[in-house]
This record gives C-alpha cells, structure tokens and sequence, in this order.
C-alpha cells in the first residue's frame, strides 16, 4: 500500500523510498513507499513531476498501489521527488472550483453525480432531487462568487478511514484529490455553460 502523502500535505518535493522500478514498454513502473504524487483519479488528471532526475510521465493508482511511469530507470532506497508545481496547482483549483459548483446547485435542489475536473473540458453533472429549481450559468456563478469572496478556508477531515474534503462552513464531500488551500486561491472562475441531456444537466467551468 503506498502511503498517500497528499492527503495531508501540500509539500510538492520529499525524500522518499523507492521499493521497485520495473522495465514496462517504453518506460518504467516506480513503486514508492511514499508519494506527493496524485495518480489519475476522482475526476481529476495525474501529477507529473521528477523522481530523481527520471521525468514522471503518468501516475496511476492500481488497487492500494500507486504506479509512476518515468523515462528512464530510478535505483532502490532514498531518493528525492518534485512534482511539478504550475501542474498541481490548475489540478488544485479546477478540483475546488467543482466543489463549488456542486455545493451550490445541491442548494437548489440538485443532486451531483459525476464530476470532470480536466482542464480545457470541466463540469460537473448532475440530476435532478424533489425539488430542483431552475439554474442557469449568472445565478451559479453569483453563488460560488460569494463564497470566493469569503475566502473560506479548506477544512480536511479522516473519518473511518474516507478523507472528507470542505471548505469553511461548506458540508464536506469524500474525496482524495487535491484542493487549494482557501477559495482566494482559486483566481477567477467563470461558469461558462449549462447543458441537459437525458434528464441530466452538466456545468461547465473554467478558472483563469
């Protein structure tokens, strides 16, 4: 099982041990005992970054492990990783501004189901509760504004073994990605369309 440092940490480089480095394809398969690195996941893509002086090309959790693939070979023992901040932080903010999104909309009634946070094509979708009320993208985006504004501040929770993920007074939802530190981290989000298809709508966002 690697231990999943992310989840409670924003450090983006650490020392760390490395328990296997196998030859796969064109690139090598890294296990850590350890890693900063969130594999591809939850709505959200992978980190990349370097292990060592191997550049890691994709990140991907297979059952309690977590694969790195690199370019080119890493040894055993003690080694240092970086994971690539600019990466990170978009990751970060589109993950935390869907929060937002889903936050609000349950207020009017709706229910999310699925949640796309990849830069260039994020949205979260969502269908309808008992009483769901009529949405469009200036009414979602005043709401979410506000709470920008407030600047609330991420509030992480382990409850029986499940991380649960908030922000200020916001109901936490179960999640493993990875979230900016307080809203005012999130620059400027722009809710830019709604769509329904087969009784489902999905928002679609995008930070700046």
């Amino acid at each position: 099982m690697t231990l999943r440092l992310f989840f409670h940490s924003d450090d983006l480089k650490a020392n760390v041990e490395v328990l296997d480095c196998s030859p796969w394809e064109n690139e090598f398969a890294v296990v850590l005992r350890a890693t900063l690195f969130h594999p591809q996941g939850g709505g959200q893509p992978f980190d990349t970054g370097w292990i060592g002086e191997s550049q890691v090309l994709r990140v991907v959790q297979d059952g309690q492990q977590i694969i790195h693939y690199v370019d080119r070979a890493v040894a055993s023992g003690m080694i240092s990783i970086r994971v690539d901040e600019q990466r990170r932080q978009l990751n970060s903010r589109l993950h935390s501004a869907g929060h937002l999104i889903g936050h609000f909309a349950e207020t009017r009634g709706w229910t999310p189901i699925k949640a796309h946070h990849w830069p260039g094509e994020s949205r979260v979708q969502f269908k309808p509760g008992e009483d769901p009320q009529e949405l469009d993208a200036s009414i979602i985006q005043q709401g979410i504004n506000e709470w920008i504004a407030a600047d609330l501040p991420r509030l992480v929770a382990l409850r029986e073994g499940s991380r649960e993920v908030g922000f200020g007074e916001l109901a936490p939802y179960g999640c493993g990605g990875t979230h900016v530190r307080c809203l005012q981290e999130l620059g400027t989000v722009t809710v830019a369309a709604l769509s329904q298809k087969k009784g489902t709508l999905s928002v679609h966002y995008h930070v700046d």
